[in-house]
């Protein structure tokens, strides 16, 4: 891990993987917590940063980058609750290209999709928007080469190895493999946002129901 200072009153941690970063975002929440981390207005996790934003002064930082550096990376915490499940309609645009960007038939991308369960790495580009981490890199797919100018709120996508839940409508260039109902993003519930750093999230494969059965 790297420990740099941002400014005056920013610190940033650079891990080494993910999972490193994931690991000292909880272990620094947790000594918020318990009272042990100097003051800070924001502790904010990205995919291998975690960056701690509003101490008091250079001093404070020089002081908590003397405190954090040499130490080894913390043990990831156990789960604190269980994962969200997210039902998904496997029915996307792009399904079939990443089938075959995957080498399966397009009814197994559900199948494997599903299988994974998923970590809120970070949050960012929209409101409610959850950068999961876990697919493995074998099923990593690019952009698209053409953004799409309008992406549906609910649209489930992928990008690398990174998952997504499009919160509202928007332009945005993943690759769309199904829809959700479930809401991101809403102002009126505590906390508006659904996903957060840290939450584990499951999809759950919906089967769609035949018109004749319908009703």
């Amino acid at each position: 891990m790297r420990v740099l200072p941002v400014g005056e009153h920013a610190l940033l941690l650079e891990a080494d993987t993910g999972e490193e970063a994931a690991a000292w975002h909880a272990e620094l929440l947790r000594r918020r917590e318990a009272g042990t981390l100097p003051p800070v207005r924001e502790i904010v996790p990205a995919a291998r940063t975690v960056l701690l934003d509003g101490l008091d002064g250079p001093a404070a930082v020089r002081r908590l980058a003397a405190g954090l550096a040499g130490l080894r990376p913390p043990t990831a915490p156990g789960p604190a609750r269980a994962a969200v499940e997210i039902p998904v309609r496997y029915d996307g645009p792009d399904l079939a290209e990443v089938a075959r960007t995957w080498g399966v038939a397009p009814g197994e991308v559900a199948a494997v999709h599903s299988a994974v369960e998923f970590r809120v790495a970070f949050c960012g580009f929209a409101p409610g928007f959850g950068y999961l981490a876990g697919l493995p890199e074998r099923y990593g797919v690019p952009r698209r080469a053409t953004p799409r100018t309008s992406v549906p709120a609910g649209a489930v996508a992928l990008a690398g190895t990174w998952t997504g839940v499009y919160p509202r409508p928007s332009p945005g260039g993943w690759q769309l493999i199904g829809t959700t109902d479930t809401v991101l993003w809403d102002t009126a519930r505590t906390p508006a946002a659904l996903l957060s750093p840290g939450v584990r999230v499951r999809f759950v494969p919906v089967v769609p129901v035949a018109p004749e059965q319908a009703g």
